[in-house]
């Protein structure tokens, strides 16, 4: 007899939470808090392109001590596409051994479902308390029943939580209220991350599937999910992971998160103008903040500039007073 949700969590916790507890890790699987917010964790790499083990360590002291609940590794901010298989192994691994008490969700996305297996496996095995898997993005717009079949050769392979990661705009392929209620019968389909920012499609989701984490993963919709009781998932928690957490804090505290909300938004508009929303600058203006040398992003993304560095410099001296 097929186990029903419920039942399956209940078992998967019993055997996670011992294990989860000795890592120092908050397990999303046996909490009944959904309202999480994960750092889309940027991946550093030296000046010669390769993975800074050092300073991605570091990172995540830095992100569990600013108050975020996990981070995502190798998600589109970790630049996963442009890291070889045994590279995104190492950076998972890192990761998992040095969490830090920060949940871990692991990227393990390609264009194959035996690659994808293969890394989704990897990072159960080594700890991952869930995983986020984007669409094989290569072939355009498949038909329903073909990426069904495509996340059910995983779904019965791996038996972490698994989220369904929505952005069509980079992969060309959407994650449909269909493809989710064709995967319903897998009691380890724990939701999305929907990095539209389509208020309307995101509202859609929450409304649609109340029992899943309908993550937000842009800061627009951010009010949405927590109200919801829906999770988050940003890109932008690399820079602003204390006022996302402030967030987060308020909620939990039933306060109006308003204000939080404002500060928030107040950060990001004074960075906005450096370009922040790039590798380069992004990961400048991270090495700042933490204190360490400073850390690339692989090709086809630009390095910073010096101008970019110089306006970089000016704003985080400015963000610091907003504190």
């Amino acid at each position: 007899m097929q186990a029903t949700r419920r039942a399956f969590v209940g078992a998967m916790g019993a055997t996670t939470a011992v294990a989860a507890a000795s890592r120092g890790a908050k397990d999303p699987t046996t909490s009944t808090d959904k309202v999480l917010f994960y750092v889309a964790a940027a991946t550093p790499c030296d000046k010669n392109l390769r993975f800074d083990e050092a300073v991605y360590k570091d990172m995540l002291s830095y992100f569990k001590e600013s108050g975020a609940d996990g981070v995502v590794v190798l998600g589109t901010t970790g630049e996963y596409p442009s890291f070889s298989m045994a590279e995104r192994k190492k950076i998972a691994e890192t990761a998992l051994k040095h969490r830090s008490g920060l949940s871990i969700m692991v990227g393990p996305g390609t264009a194959n479902f035996p690659e994808t297996i293969e890394l989704s496996q990897h990072a159960a095995t080594n700890g991952a308390d869930g995983l986020l898997i984007i669409p094989p993005f290569y072939y355009k717009n498949p038909p329903l029943a073909g990426l069904t079949k495509y996340y059910s050769l995983i779904f019965e392979q791996v038996r972490i939580p698994i989220n369904l990661y929505h952005i069509p705009g980079t992969s060309g392929v959407p994650i449909t209220h269909e493809l989710l209620h064709s995967l319903e019968q897998y009691p380890n389909l724990a939701g999305i991350k929907d990095s539209t920012g389509n208020a309307e499609g995101y509202a859609a989701f929450v409304k649609e599937f109340p029992k899943l984490n309908m993550r937000s993963g842009t800061g627009n919709n951010l009010k949405t999910a927590i109200e919801n009781g829906m999770g988050a998932i940003l890109m932008e928690g690399n820079l602003f992971t204390k006022q996302i957490a402030a967030v987060f804090a308020a909620h939990r505290q039933g306060k109006d998160i308003d204000a939080p909300l404002a500060k928030l938004k107040e950060a990001q508009q004074l960075m906005r103008p450096t370009g922040i929303g790039s590798f380069g600058p992004m990961k400048y203006a991270l090495s700042l903040q933490m204190g360490t040398h400073q850390t690339y992003q692989r090709p086809p993304h630009p390095d910073v500039t010096d101008e970019q560095k110089a306006q970089i410099k000016a704003k985080i001296d400015e963000l610091k007073q907003l504190a």
